[in-house]
């Protein structure tokens, strides 16, 4: 598989699906990326966190109309194959978009959180089991991949999955490069061991160092150059003109974001509405930058830029995402070191 890796940062844009919607979250992609912003992310939510968010669309949809209206990269920043999806439908999904827009699409998978996945009626299984499927299904998915490049059926038969005798038939000529998204050790080398790179969020830059070197054994391990592997960063921030505001967006838009707790088992945007009744402004301290100062913002991304990411994709958790836009156009990319 070849890397979009390209030696130097690129900063993307986030497109929030759980906020906006979707066509105007293809507009909003569209005017990041006219302003200097490289590519686009957009997660797989079923439910949007809160239901002050709002929406909640057909991610696949979305990136194929962000493709018809873009020249970058694009990803699902992520996607879980093993509830909703079998992994066999994502292998397709993935596929085909990156047969439409070959050399711009990237394949990011996590283990899902029951917010998203639940709503099939499965049981939810604790997270050593939720991974343990992931990486079954990322074997799928790559013998797919190889499959529709060999032109050879496959089939696969293990512990939570099975596939028929069967191929990709539509496929690009370089196969989509596979991330994984993680914020834990053990998954983190697992991943460098078995696919091409490292989704996270941003975190205190200790445990992101400690990431990427679980990462580079594991990728060591099998005999991979970990030098080579893309390291993307999703990075949630609140800008707004002034801090009051960008302070009340982060509270009434995104109090996920404050909450120092795992959200995987949590099922509803209603529960997590009652729990974001909790969230006091100092709980986003250390977890989301919250100002006025595009200053504060740039030097905040320098810092995960100086570690080694390639990609960085940013959210800002207001509505104002054009005004931000243009601000952080103008006065936080071009004064990054790349």
């Amino acid at each position: 598989m070849t890397s979009l890796r390209s030696g130097s940062l690129r900063i993307g844009y986030a497109a929030m699906l759980e906020q906006f919607h979707p066509t105007e979250a293809v507009e909003l992609s569209a005017y990041a990326e006219s302003k200097g912003f490289s590519g686009v992310m957009a997660a797989d939510h079923f439910q949007p966190w809160v239901p002050q968010q709002g929406n909640s669309p057909f991610v696949w949809n979305v990136l194929s109309a962000i493709g018809e209206r873009t020249k970058g990269d694009m990803g699902p920043g992520v996607t879980a194959p093993s509830f909703r999806w079998h992994p066999a439908m994502v292998a397709q999904a993935s596929a085909t978009l990156a047969a439409m827009y070959p050399g711009r699409h990237w394949l990011g998978l996590g283990s899902g959180e029951a917010l998203n996945e639940h709503i099939v009626g499965q049981y939810w299984p604790e997270a050593p089991e939720r991974i343990n499927r992931m990486f079954e299904a990322i074997d799928i998915i790559r013998k797919l991949f190889h499959s529709g490049l060999t032109n050879q059926d496959v089939k696969h038969r293990g512990e939570f999955f099975t596939l028929e005798s069967t191929r990709l038939w539509t496929m690009p000529e370089v196969a989509p490069e596979i991330l994984v998204a993680t914020a834990g050790p053990v998954t983190a080398k697992r991943a460098g061991k078995t696919v091409d790179g490292l989704i996270t969020v941003g975190a205190p830059l200790e445990k992101i160092e400690m990431l990427f070197g679980k990462f580079d054994d594991g990728a060591r391990e099998a005999g991979k150059n970990p030098s080579k592997a893309p390291r993307v960063l999703q990075l949630h921030l609140s800008w707004a003109p002034t801090d009051e505001e960008a302070l009340t967006n982060a509270m009434v838009e995104w109090p996920n974001g404050g909450m120092k707790f795992p959200k995987g088992d949590i099922r509803s945007p209603f529960e997590l509405e009652q729990m974001a009744k909790l969230v006091r402004p100092e709980d986003f301290e250390g977890r989301m930058v919250i100002s006025s100062d595009p200053d504060v913002h740039r030097a905040s991304i320098q810092r995960f830029a100086d570690l080694g990411f390639d990609r960085i994709y940013l959210h800002n958790v207001g509505r104002n995402q054009r005004e931000w836009i243009d601000v952080f156009a103008r006065d936080v990319l071009p004064k990054i070191a790349r």
